[in-house]
């Protein structure tokens, strides 16, 4: 619409030019009620409510009203009005969304408001941690009723503005305390802030405008990925109000238990049973890594409990990509039977570890020696 063509917007709104800002506001909460689309069905009645929208536009922000009252609508050139005349009337909501939220009740805002976010878990294991991983989800969520496309009311009936409330979706409520009386605004308990009710529910969905349905969503897992750790999927969630942005997917990653390694950060830890003959003597050994087997060399003397460190065979770090390291931790066993033949040989060998008895051990005995013999110095006698 051309400037020449323009109305005047005091007259759109129906208030004087000295009219005050909450006049204003309340001029247009009356236009925007009673033009709406959902409301009036007339011939013209959507184009009165959008020029109601851009005359608010202006009349409530004082730098433009100042402008407009000086120079008319010249004098709006470049100042980035929002294109009401070609906007859906759902996006006019959120322009005004807190205003809409006071017109209209809990039904307009529930139009402001985006889905859902729900939650589904994915399993990974060690393998697909270090590698990374593309999985397959399938999930439920609630989606919007194909019989009745989220209106709630049955095919060929529709919901009608709430006549407790008028459509607000909410009431006013005045609580007196003596001489004091106190108004407070509360959801309508006829429609419970929806603004409006159906009569005639949808029988597939019972009037909720939702139904449970399964889906199927990719989700990629990053290599370096920890256990609790949350991955977005956004917009996969559930729908919002009148269509409106759906909610985020939130894919919670559990790492599956694996036989030989626990984490530790970037780096595995694996435990390797040893014969005490192998950690004696010294051994080559076998090691399982999260992708194939490597040679240890373990060195004579090997204590229980001794670590040796694979260098870059742990896990990727999730931002840097370098990898931690594989700890391997030696056990080693005691058998629980023994030849006679073994016996006789531990028997011999035990008859020269006086003589070679390790300086850890020969320590730690002749200290318990003195603990019970009193030279270390025991209880005090008062």
């Amino acid at each position: 619409m051309s400037v020449a063509t323009k109305r005047d917007y005091y007259d759109i709104l129906g208030v004087g030019r000295d009219a005050s800002p909450d006049e204003i506001k309340r001029a247009y909460r009356q236009a925007a009620l009673k033009f709406h689309p959902d409301r009036n069905k007339q011939q013209g009645a959507e184009q009165r409510f959008k020029e109601a929208a851009e005359a608010y536009e202006v009349l409530s922000d004082p730098e433009k009203r100042n402008r407009y009252d000086r120079y008319g609508h010249a004098g709006l050139d470049g100042v980035g009005l929002h294109d009401f005349g070609g906007m859906a009337v759902d996006d006019i909501f959120s322009v005004f969304g807190d205003l809409f939220g006071d017109i209209f009740g809990g039904r307009m805002r529930a139009r402001a408001e985006r889905g859902i976010d729900i939650q589904t878990v994915v399993h990974v294991d060690l393998k697909e941690v270090a590698t990374g991983v593309e999985k397959t989800l399938r999930f439920q969520r609630s989606d919007f009723c194909e019989a009745c496309g989220g209106r709630g009311a049955e095919p060929g009936s529709a919901p009608t503005p709430c006549r407790t409330c008028g459509g607000y979706g909410q009431v006013e409520r005045q609580t007196t305390m003596g001489f004091f009386a106190t108004r407070t605004v509360v959801d309508c308990p006829s429609c419970h802030g929806r603004g409006v009710t159906i009569d005639h529910p949808c029988r597939k969905c019972r009037g909720g405008g939702r139904t449970p349905r399964e889906c199927v969503v990719n989700v990629r897992i990053p290599a370096g990925v920890h256990e609790g750790q949350r991955i977005r999927l956004r917009g996969e969630g559930e729908p919002g109000a009148a269509g409106l942005s759906r909610g985020d997917l939130h894919c919670l990653v559990q790492v599956k238990p694996h036989p030989f390694f626990e984490r530790d950060g970037d780096d595995l830890i694996c435990r390797l049973p040893i014969s005490f003959t192998q950690a004696a003597l010294g051994a080559q050994v076998d090691v399982p890594t999260l992708t194939d087997r490597t040679a240890l060399h373990i060195p004579p003397g090997t204590q229980h409990g001794a670590v040796f460190r694979l260098r870059g065979r742990g896990l990727p770090n999730l931002r840097s990509g370098r990898n931690g390291d594989e700890i391997v931790q030696v056990l080693i066993e005691i058998p629980r039977k023994l030849t006679r033949a073994q016996q006789d040989l531990l028997r011999s060998f035990a008859s020269t570890e006086d003589k070679n008895v390790l300086p850890e051990s020969r320590g730690f005995f002749e200290r318990v020696k003195e603990y019970f013999t009193g030279a270390g110095g025991g209880d005090e006698q008062s």
